[in-house]
This record gives C-alpha cells, structure tokens and sequence, in this order.
C-alpha cells in the first residue's frame, strides 16, 4: 500500500475535502478516495472519534460538511497559499513586519502549513518587493469590524470622524455599505446630522457606536453611488461634450469624473466638478473619442494647456 493510500493519508484527505466541498456526498467522497461508499463513511466516522465535528443530512441535497465552533487544521494547496500571500502583498505592503497584524496573520499560517509549502511562502514575502501605494490609508480593523457588523445588521451608528480640515465630529449616520476603492476605504451612508446622503472614509474615523435602532437599506449599488458621489459638490464645476454615442464613452469614463448623459445618437455630455482641474484635462484627454469643454473655465485653460504641451513635444 502506498503512502498516498495509507489510512491516515485517506482520513487526512477526507478532511481536506469535506473543508473544500461542503455537501460532499459519500459516492463522491468515495469517488475522490478511490475507495468504496461504505469506506468513506468509515472515514468520516475516524475524523468524528477524533473530535472533529462532522455533520450529515440526508435527501437528495445532502451530504457531509464540518461542524461550526470546532477548531480545525487549516489545509491549504499550494496555490491557494500563494494566492493569499500574493493578494496581501498587493493590498498591504507592510506584510513582512512580523509585529503588524496582517504580517503576525500570515506567519501563523505559514506555521501549520506542510514545511514544503511554509518554505515557498517565506521565499516569496523575501524575495518580492511591492512600491507602496502613496495614497493608501490603512484604516483601524476595529473600527472597520465594527462599521460592517453595523452595515449588516442595518443598525443606526454614531461616529467620531475627522474632517478634511483636521476638526473632529460626531455624527449619526445610517450606515449602508464599506466600499474599497483604489485602495481606500470608504463608508456610504445617510448622515442624519447632515440629512443627505455622504461617503466619508474610514481611515479618520476615530469610533463607532452602534445603536438599537434599525434602518433599511435601499436597492442601490454601492460602488456606482461612491464613484458618481465622489465626482460631485468640488470647487471647479465642469460640463463636456463628447462626439461619440452615449454607450461608447460609458464603457470606459470613470464615474469619478461626473454624471454621463446621452444628448442624440452621436453625442453624450458629461457634469461633474473637480478640486484638481489638470488632473480632470489628464483623465479627459486620456480617452481616444473627440471632445468640447463647452462649461468651466479653469478645466478649459488646463485642456488648452496640455494641448500644447503635446504640440510643443512633437516638434523636432
């Protein structure tokens, strides 16, 4: 019998299918064992006397799956081990200190793996380095636990936030989604203290404080109502006309940048504001369809001047 055959190497197997296909059935249990039903129920019968709960419900929709409120061993493959390390190495940079949270996370992991596969990961958190996202805030995890736990018990929450200009507030909010944008996280929600919708983020809050009283949430897409807020009430108010059909231009223009509109067949037109009227002439003249800043001035001198950067730059 070979080791891969073993016993205790089909047990172990066992566990590793019942964490990775709950309602595994015992046929397909004993399909992947390459042993009989009445085996695999003798397997799933070991895992129990070793205290690990295995529940099972019958009917045509049934099978097996582990218990809840067991602690069980952790069976990763080797591509979702990477693929965890990887995905922390792209959203946190600071995975290799050891002493953070997210660093402290994965060398726990890294522990119980098999030491073939702990070593891979300890090569890839030396060997790969990641620029750090200079925009990026980092918020409190508490707090962050806290506002999803609010979000979704649909509780209304007061929170001590940190405005733009450094001056801390209280504010109560009905509190509908977290949203993670280009590594920011931010709160959608319905500010009571202002009586109109807001997207504040989550990094300059300093609490939170759930109370007993419940809201519902409306039908709305969060990431579609963060972007088009984001692109609203800044200092320099802009409108632009795009000669191209409403469906060509909104597959790719940025929410950000404001509300799209279509005008007839071959025209759309754009509202929005921005703080940053270069960055806007940037971002607009980025996209390969023809264009008239027919409203704001500020973003129309930046256009006119980045107009003639290009021209100044292909002459010889």
């Amino acid at each position: 019998m070979g080791h891969d055959e073993s016993p205790t190497a089909r047990a172990l197997l066992t566990l590793e299918l019942l964490q990775s296909s709950p309602g595994i059935t015992a046929e397909r249990l004993g399909e992947r064992l390459r042993v009989t039903e009445r085996a695999a129920r003798r397997y799933v019968a070991i895992l129990r006397e070793a205290g690990i709960p295995v529940e099972s419900e019958r009917g045509p929709y049934g099978g097996y799956r582990l218990g809840r409120g067991m602690r069980t061993p952790l069976i990763f493959t080797t591509a979702e081990a990477l693929g965890l390390v990887m995905a922390l190495l792209d959203g946190h940079h600071d995975i290799a200190d050891a002493t953070g949270p997210v660093g402290s996370a994965v060398g726990k992991i890294g522990r119980v793996l098999p030491e073939s596969l702990s070593q891979t990961v300890a090569a890839v958190r030396r060997t790969i380095s990641a620029v750090p996202d200079q925009s990026a805030a980092t918020p409190d995890p508490d707090i962050t636990t806290s506002l999803v736990q609010a979000c979704d018990s649909q509780r209304r929450s007061t929170i001590t936030y940190t405005t733009e200009n450094g001056n801390e507030r209280k504010m109560v909010v009905d509190p509908w989604a977290v949203v993670v944008r280009h590594a920011r996280w931010y709160l959608l929600c319905w500010s009571h203290t202002a009586d109109a919708r807001r997207v504040l983020r989550v990094d300059r809050m300093a609490a939170v404080d759930i109370e007993e009283t419940a809201f519902v949430r409306p039908e709305i897409d969060p990431v579609t109502e963060v972007e088009e807020h984001l692109g609203e009430g800044w200092a320099y108010s802009v409108e632009v006309v795009f000669e191209a059909p409403f469906a060509q231009v909104d597959r790719y223009l940025p929410r950000v940048l404001g509300r799209l509109e279509p005008l007839d067949d071959g025209h759309c037109r754009l509202v929005g504001s921005t703080n940053s009227p270069d960055w806007y002439a940037q971002e607009l003249a980025r996209r390969a369809v023809p264009f008239r800043v027919v409203e704001g001035d500020e973003v129309r001198r930046c256009v006119a001047t980045l107009g003639q950067r290009l021209l100044d730059a292909a002459e010889r």
